[in-house]
């Protein structure tokens, strides 16, 4: 099976394919060598001409050549799939950034980078390397055949000929079954992956029988249409292997019958028997590297809607300084979701460097998608973002996150150590840096009291920890950073006042003089904020100086 967009991606590894080829091509000329010197031997034995010894020399070196060659392909195989496997995940795992949020699915991107891309591996190394042999080598032993005996040549090959191309008038079929089983794979994937994630909700809901006939349902659809393609696959199997075993045999009684009427030797049949083999051993290959593959063949459509999603975001720019001051700046800045209003409309507002604004306002106001533009989740459709007097568009990735960190509210932790996740923004900190962050955002304690302290490797996400927790790390992780620009989304709501209050004197303390936007909807998290904006509607609609109290701050939050 040949697949345009597959072997445009063989453009990664071609030098290797072409050597796999060449070694396959090398092992079955040094088959087909051994069968003819085998018939040889037999001959001079039988008939007493000849020198059986010098024979059995020769078989004896091309049996040590041939188990070099299969030695060294497979080493061959085994790089050439390794240089696949990441050079492929790598690109994958580079445009999952690019595929937008709605259409994001952790599941299905995860069965394409590991069985879809473990599947290519058998495709690239195998498959396609065996494909060529299978097109030159059966055309080759069939010409030596002939030239034994016409009639078992000409036999021999209508019998390569049915089992070499009969089976792909059914690898259309298979592949077009195959990429709907794919699919119910990538969905059956999606459910696992989602239901793992969400136990404690579908349990706290009483959903989990409902989820688990859900995910019943879905297995039993998948192993419906895996037996659907055996049966198919068993079809093909049966005329392939047919043919093969036809052609053996008529070749074989072809070559008899002419060695009974004179017009060949009987060495001559012998070396036809033991080169029908040969001459359908490529093909038995390619069958065997053809289902090795197969799995990453029929996950070719989520590869390329993977390696085909457009970003919304483009990372071309150069500037690799980070920003030398931490002035933020949206000037007239427009953005708007997917089929929903503006998010944020004509926008603009100004954060001086070391200014602790409050940004404040209702659900939806665009409080979040101001931090989403800060730190280029999102571009702005009209205007333009600057941080240290910038364009944030034209810096490139790296020195971005060295001038801009966002807290969300909800924030992700990876299942490292608790040392690593401090150390995210900046993985040169010394220890008494981390504990000085950690301290300052009040967490140090929690540390300490964890079964390895520091070291204590973190569940995913940091699930033996609170909210309260996660979030108390994520801001000593920001406090860590070099950046000039900190901006909290909502970072102190699942803290209690009196934890809160804690946590907002220390960012206020070691703040160093960096500039600080707050996302707020609780006046206690805005109490050391020297100016405030209110939003609505995504407008700044009021604005004040020092930290927002009372009866306006309640107003501008209920707006």
């Amino acid at each position: 099976m040949i697949h345009r967009r597959l072997l445009q991606l063989a453009g990664t590894v071609p030098d290797a394919i072409a050597l796999l080829a060449a070694m396959g091509l090398l092992l079955s000329a040094l088959h087909v060598a051994f069968a003819i010197t085998l018939g040889s031997a037999i001959a001079a034995l039988v008939t007493g001409g000849g020198d059986p010894v010098r024979a059995f020399a020769v078989l004896a070196a091309v049996m040590v050549v041939r188990g070099v060659v299969i030695w060294a392909r497979e080493l061959v195989v085994a790089r050439t799939g390794a240089r696949v496997r990441i050079r492929l995940r790598r690109r994958l795992l580079g445009r999952l950034s690019a595929v937008p949020v709605a259409e994001r699915d952790s599941g299905a991107a995860a069965a394409v980078a590991i069985d879809g891309v473990e599947g290519l591996d058998a495709y690239f190394t195998r498959y396609l390397p065996q494909l060529i042999v299978v097109f030159v080598v059966p055309a080759v032993v069939v010409v030596f055949v002939w030239e034994r005996s016409a009639a078992a040549g000409a036999v021999l090959a209508v019998a390569a000929a049915v089992a070499v191309f009969a089976p792909r008038a059914w690898d259309a079929r298979l592949l077009k079954t195959g990429r709907v089983r794919w699919a119910r794979f990538e969905r059956l994937s999606s459910g696992y992956v989602e239901a793992l994630q969400q136990i404690p909700l579908l349990r706290a809901f009483g959903a989990s029988g409902r989820a688990a006939e859900r995910l019943d349902a879905d297995a039993e659809g998948l192993r419906d249409l895996t037996m659907a393609q055996l049966r198919i696959s068993l079809v093909v199997t049966v005329i392939s292997g047919l043919a093969m075993h036809l052609g053996t045999v008529l070749a074989t009684l072809a070559a008899v019958a002419a060695v009974a009427s004179g017009e060949a030797s009987a060495a001559g049949a012998v070396v036809v028997l033991l080169l029908s083999r040969e001459c359908f051993r490529p093909v038995l290959d390619l069958a065997d590297n053809w289902h090795a593959g197969y799995l990453g063949l029929t996950a070719v459509d989520g590869l390329e809607r993977l390696l085909a999603a457009q970003p919304d975001v483009v990372e071309d720019g150069a500037h690799d300084l980070p920003a030398p001051i931490g002035e933020i700046e949206l000037d007239a800045v427009s953005f708007r979701y997917p089929d929903a209003d503006l998010a944020v409309t004509d926008l603009s507002l100004r954060v001086a460097s070391g200014e602790a604004v409050a940004l404040i306002g209702p659900s939806g106001s665009g409080k979040s998608t101001v931090a989403r533009l800060l730190e280029r989740d999102v571009d702005p459709e009209h205007g333009v973002v600057r941080v240290g007097g910038r364009d944030l568009r034209e810096y490139t990735s790296g020195a971005r996150s060295r001038s801009i960190v966002v807290v969300p509210q909800d924030p992700v932790l990876f299942a490292w150590s608790v040392r690593e996740n401090l150390r995210l923004h900046r993985a040169d900190a010394a220890d008494y840096e981390v504990k000085r962050a950690a301290r300052a955002a009040g967490i140090h304690d929690v540390i300490c009291a964890l079964p390895d302290g520091y070291d204590t490797e973190l569940a995913e996400n940091g699930e033996q920890l609170s909210g309260g927790q996660r979030q108390r790390l994520a801001i000593a992780r920001a406090l860590l950073s070099p950046a000039p620009v900190l901006v909290f989304d909502e970072v102190t709501s699942a803290l209690d006042l009196e934890t809160e209050r804690a946590v907002v004197d220390a960012l206020a303390r070691e703040g160093g003089g960096r500039t600080m936007l707050l996302i707020a909807h609780r006046e206690s998290a805005c109490v050391h904020a020297t100016r405030w904006i209110g939003l609505d509607a995504g407008r700044v609609l009021s604005s004040g100086d020092g930290a927002p109290s009372g009866r306006a701050f309640a107003g501008e939050v209920a707006r």
